[in-house]
């Protein structure tokens, strides 16, 4: 059950991958379908008896490293945290398998689409099942390389490619000091295993690195090697432009899998974090300065997807501000019901682009909610969940979130709930403006994408079905069991916070006014969105005329790819051209070149003389010898 869990995906994009050819289209989407859904059902059989049965425990398969000394196991570490993480992935990507049946049918290379996306999953499961921080950085690398194929996937298209290496390019940048504290924590703990490194952490609490604490430095840089993957302030510039990629990958790396992969890296070094307080707050200010600045782009785009991807940039800072308060089980509570609605969202998005012929401008939409009315009830539930709006479960888990930060009592909480009330209601209203523009108001495409507008198959409605049902439910059903009076029980010890669960008590007895503000503020966002597009749809454009500086810096998405590309893009290109130009040109080719062009030019000359007439050899003889005899006399010494 615990190895089928992770291996079922692998087994699936093997025979896809490799066999595909042969089996076909249609054999490959339904073998990778049915592996996932055997790994979905024993990740959920493993969360009852891990989770729920109280019963963690490790699952060695073999040495993966034996060198001097120095050797790291290949083990499932199965506790609370992983199993949650387990169930989660397998049952969401099952259905984006599933949706994938339907969204993918028309594409020219399905088995290999469907091999990626099984890889995809393998790649997560391996990491949230790690023992060790090798193991975990094998399966960090691996959903690096996968969403590299994934968002790439058609590459006959520039902007996929560039896309696609954006993504690989921003995280290896994070991946660099994930690597530094990796090294870092085997230097302090001499072990990469997270048993020992979490019973070695009271006693590293004096250790220091370069005058500096020991233990910040390595949260520092764990952190900062989660902000890649995460697309924290700064490192998210891949994540908006990875919707290059197929639709349910969207949904893939935003709802279940690569994006939640530093929240988990955070939530699994609790025991570190905790001894690292400056670190934590770092954590704080950048998490809640990514919600707030995610969610005023989404203000403002246009495609459909974008506006989605920035919802995600934006929950993941929620999620992280979390951490940086101590309140670890609000973070994985928050991911938690995040992954279901986030992926109805997307796929919802994907059923609109397949009836609308593959238009995303929200622009180009509207006048067509009747026409799909189950993808417009499901985007609906989702934006609903999105908001935070009772008793959707966003409401327990974005609440809770906001509740912890109020109740942490310090500079960085309190900008952090300020930040996260004004990202609920911007979130809110650019949820409403989504839906308002593509399903309400007189159609604005063209009369021939109106005519075939269609609701979409049951391989793709079921999944969205099941997944409103996720974002319904999985609040009220999780909230007791993640961060009510259960959590200490649930968690088991799988997460880690010094000061016990005084961050989650506290925020069970905030003021009253602190868990209805944001109610509050997200209804008002959805009654702001109703009044700007609905009973006054030139309001927009009249603001953004009066404010055209406001509008172009959020339309350029606070200018960070412009930054970047004058600080990095531009001066790499200026010195690849100068070393391509003057180092390789000129002087690595250049002498070697120019020492052959000589010997060319000398023996064109020598070969001139060779005329093959008796005549001019005499002639060469003769001026031979009389210059031998000059030099001869005149050398001679005189008497």
């Amino acid at each position: 059950m615990y190895v089928g869990a992770i291996f079922f995906p692998l087994l699936g994009a093997c025979i896809a991958g490799f066999f595909g050819r042969w089996l076909g289209d249609k054999a490959s989407q339904w073998v990778t379908v049915f592996f996932m859904a055997l790994a979905a059902i024993c990740g959920s059989l493993a969360f009852i008896d891990v989770a729920l049965g109280s019963a963690p425990g490790v699952v060695p398969l073999f040495t993966f490293i034996d060198v001097a000394g120095f050797s790291v196991e290949w083990a499932l570490r199965y506790d609370t945290l992983s199993v949650v993480m387990v169930a989660m992935v397998t049952f969401i990507s099952t259905l984006i398998h599933l949706y994938s049946v339907g969204y993918m049918s028309h594409d020219a290379t399905i088995p290999r689409f469907f091999a990626y996306l099984s890889l995809f999953t393998f790649m997560m499961l391996m990491l949230v099942t790690a023992d060790n921080l090798v193991q975990l950085f094998f399966g960090w690398e691996g959903v690096g390389l996968a969403s590299y194929l994934l968002i790439g996937y058609w590459y006959e298209k520039e902007s996929a490619n560039r896309a696609a290496m954006k993504a690989f390019i921003v995280n290896r940048v994070g991946d660099v000091f994930f690597m530094l504290g990796l090294a870092l924590t085997f230097w302090t703990f001499q072990s990469v295993e997270f048993e020992t490194i979490f019973a070695g952490v009271d006693a590293a609490r004096t250790a220091t690195f370069l005058g500096m604490p020991a233990l910040e430095v390595i949260a520092l840089l764990l952190f900062l090697g989660a902000c890649g993957k995460s697309a924290q302030i700064g490192l998210h510039t891949w994540l908006p432009d990875a919707m290059e990629g197929p639709t349910p990958v969207s949904a893939l790396i935003h709802a279940a899998t690569m994006v939640t992969a530093g929240v988990f890296l955070m939530c699994r070094m609790s025991p570190v974090l905790e001894y690292a307080p400056t670190t934590l707050t770092i954590i704080t200010i950048v998490g809640a300065t990514t919600a707030i600045f995610a969610a005023t782009i989404g203000c403002v785009q246009n495609d459909i997807k974008r506006i989605i991807a920035y919802s995600t940039c934006s929950q993941l800072g929620y999620m992280f501000f979390a951490v940086g308060v101590g309140a670890y089980q609000a973070a994985m509570f928050h991911l938690f019901t995040h992954a279901f609605f986030k992926a109805l969202l997307f796929l919802g998005a994907g059923s609109v682009i397949h009836a609308m012929s593959d238009e995303q401008d929200i622009r180009r939409m509207g006048g067509i909610w009747k026409k799909i009315p189950l993808t417009y009830v499901m985007m609906w539930v989702g934006s609903l969940a999105l908001a935070g709006v009772p008793y959707f479960a966003g409401y327990y888990s974005k609440d809770m979130v906001l509740e912890v930060a109020f109740a942490a009592h310090s500079g960085a909480g309190s900008y952090a709930f300020a930040m996260g009330l004004l990202a609920a209601f911007l979130t809110a209203f650019y949820s409403w403006r989504l839906i308002i523009l593509t399903f309400h108001g007189a159609p604005r495409a063209d009369k021939h994408t109106m005519d075939h507008v269609h609701e979409s198959p049951w391989t793709m409605a079921v999944p969205l079905l099941v997944l409103s049902g996720g974002a319904v439910m999985t609040g009220t059903l999780f909230y007791d069991l993640f961060v009510g009076h259960h959590q200490a029980h649930f968690w088991n010890g799988a997460i880690f916070t010094a000061a016990g669960n005084q961050i989650l008590e506290a925020a069970h007895h905030v003021p009253e006014w602190v868990p209805l503000a944001p109610t509050v503020v997200g209804l008002s966002g959805i009654a702001l969105a109703y009044v700007m597009y609905m009973f006054a749809p030139k309001l927009p454009a009249m603001l953004a005329n009066a404010l055209p500086g406001v509008h172009r810096f959020l339309l350029n998405k606070w200018y960070f790819d412009e930054l970047y590309d004058a600080i990095f893009v531009r001066p790499a290109q200026y010195l690849a051209r100068a070393l391509w130009k003057t180092g390789d040109m000129r002087l690595i080719d250049g002498v070697p070149n120019g020492a052959a062009a000589a010997a060319v030019s000398v023996a064109g000359g020598a070969v001139r003389l060779q005329s093959g007439r008796v005549a001019s050899y005499a002639f060469t003889m003769i001026i031979g010898l009389v210059l031998f005899v000059t030099l001869l006399l005149v050398g001679m010494p005189s008497r």
